[in-house]
């Protein structure tokens, strides 16, 4: 009996090395398969260009961008690094296809009056202050029933009061034995030392305001993963955080550390979608742009796949602006 199942004819494919003409089956997922593959009678989509694994931003706060922008421009997942746990609730419930595939971390958990409490882009409930021990366990009880897929936490001490050591502990212990990863925003002097020596799994940025010293660089790149946020530093501009930043990733990145390609949306003038700059400072640190594929995304995710109608140019000098041409690929009008 012909088979009606749709599949997906592409010139070229990146699934963590590259295909020539290849063939994707959508109701299994996976990677691509020679054109071959396709049994007779099955429905053919052709897209041309270069088919992708769904491309993420690994930090986004979704209550300060819209979304659908956000997917438009070629994002197919954000994960998001602090919101009103409700807001993002009903994202999930929605399952408004016009969105990208959303993942998210619950409150900022910090200190009783640390950041960012007093800021007015935090609205209420979009940070939770710790204020003990035992306020540890049960923050992050809370954070993990809201449905978070990993815990953040603050030690900014320039902008107020930060988690004392053993709460941060526990809040790490607690959230391990949950199954969480901890993600930290680590900003200001020891910060980094204070992150790794606590547990932490991963920080929301490349370190940006201290140069990160090599023999705690070597430790730091066995264990955590970073989030590269370049492009806050300048959007665009020279700046010595961003010179600052690109050293310390790219010593990071040259002693095996794992890149997280994400660019804090929300947080200033940065483009809904795909952030060339943001590419383009990652070039900068070293990374070809095999790297910077595999840094924007995460081959066991259900998130669509992307493609890029015109073929990505792999050239250095042109990669970032033909990856921006990505756009998220929908389901055919007739699947």
């Amino acid at each position: 009996m012909p088979s009606e199942e749709e599949w997906v004819i592409a010139d070229s494919a990146w699934w963590g090395r590259w295909f020539d003409r290849c063939a994707w089956r959508p109701a299994a997922g996976g990677g691509p398969l020679p054109p071959s593959s396709v049994p007779p009678g099955a429905r053919v989509r052709r897209v041309g260009g270069t088919l992708l694994p769904g491309l993420r931003d690994a930090h986004v706060h979704s209550g300060l961008v819209d979304l659908r922008a956000v997917r438009a421009g070629g994002i197919a997942q954000v994960d998001d690094l602090g919101s009103v746990p409700a807001s993002i609730a009903e994202l999930l419930a929605a399952d408004d296809p016009e969105l990208p595939q959303v993942r998210a971390v619950g409150a900022f958990l910090t200190a009783p009056g640390g950041y960012p409490s007093d800021r007015s882009w935090a609205p209420p409930g979009s940070f939770r202050e710790v204020r003990s021990v035992v306020d540890a366990q049960a923050a992050v009880g809370e954070q993990h029933r809201s449905g978070a897929r990993a815990i953040k936490v603050v030690l900014h001490p320039g902008a107020g009061p930060t988690l004392p050591a053993r709460v941060l502990a526990e809040i790490v212990s607690t959230a391990h034995g949950m199954g969480l990863p901890v993600v930290a925003h680590a900003e200001g002097d020891n910060t980094v030392r204070g992150a790794y020596e606590a547990g932490v799994d991963g920080l929301a940025h490349t370190p940006w305001t201290e140069r990160i010293e090599d023999r705690l660089l070597t430790d730091v790149a066995q264990r955590m993963s970073w989030i590269s946020t370049l492009d806050i530093h300048g959007y665009g501009s020279d700046t010595a955080e961003l010179r600052t930043a690109v050293d310390n990733l790219r010593r990071f990145c040259h002693l095996g550390g794992t890149i997280r390609y994400g660019t804090d949306l929300g947080n200033g003038p940065l483009p809904l979608g795909i952030n060339a700059r943001e590419v383009a400072a990652l070039q900068t640190a070293g990374l070809a742009p095999d790297d910077v594929l595999t840094a924007m995304t995460d081959l066991d995710s259900p998130a669509p796949p992307c493609w890029v109608p015109g073929g990505l140019d792999r050239h250095p000098s042109r990669f970032a602006g033909s990856l921006c041409t990505a756009r998220v690929l929908d389901p055919s009008p007739t699947s």
